[in-house]
């Protein structure tokens, strides 16, 4: 079942890495690829342990926090799309066979989805210097309207309800209570998934 829910989560955020280089192609063009398919390809398919150079090796919530800051030159989406799949490797701790006695933490798994949620907040509301978005994703602030895409919003909700979906089947199987979280997406900070 995790392995079953790891590979649709990597599936919807490779999704949501083309959704967004196609919006943003600019982006794919700074980090050297020569197509939106290699620029994705390199994010997934490269055997890099979610550890680029071109990120100083960052991963996790580092990754996500420089994809988002004002004055990072370099390939937004990379960073933003390897700060969420390290940040969901690491839930599942760092593996991607699972066995009938593997454990996973339900904790680490909570924590990501709600990472998952303020990171989709940021995106759609982080803002350069003159104010203008860093990514185009969902027209901010107008999801009925002409510009809008729902298709990002789909996509972070398939993968913030199957990160949800395991994390209560694990509390339920490891008789451990998760602890839950509220904040304030505009004041959230990211929780830890160690």
């Amino acid at each position: 079942m995790a392995e079953s829910h790891q590979q649709q989560i990597f599936a919807s955020l490779r999704r949501l890495a083309v959704k967004l280089y196609k919006r943003n192609p600019r982006e794919w063009r700074k980090s050297g690829a020569d197509s939106l398919e290699t620029a994705v390809a390199r994010i997934f398919d490269e055997p890099h342990h979610w550890r680029l150079e071109t990120l100083g090796y960052r991963r996790d919530l580092d990754a996500l926090r420089v994809a988002l800051h004002p004055e990072f030159r370099g390939d937004r989406v990379q960073a933003y799309v390897v700060g969420l799949g390290s940040m969901v490797q690491t839930a599942f701790g760092d593996r991607e066979e699972f066995y009938v006695l593997d454990a996973l933490a339900a904790q680490p798994l909570y924590n990501a989805a709600r990472n998952v949620e303020i990171a989709a907040w940021k995106l759609a509301s982080a803002r350069d210097e003159r104010g203008e978005l860093l990514l185009l994703s969902n027209q901010a602030g107008d999801v009925t309207g002409p510009g809008a895409n729902l298709s990002f919003e789909r996509e972070f909700g398939r993968v913030i309800g199957l990160l949800d979906a395991l994390a209560d089947v694990v509390e339920e199987q490891t008789e451990r209570t998760v602890t839950r979280v509220v904040q304030n997406l505009a004041t959230a900070v990211f929780l830890p998934v160690h």
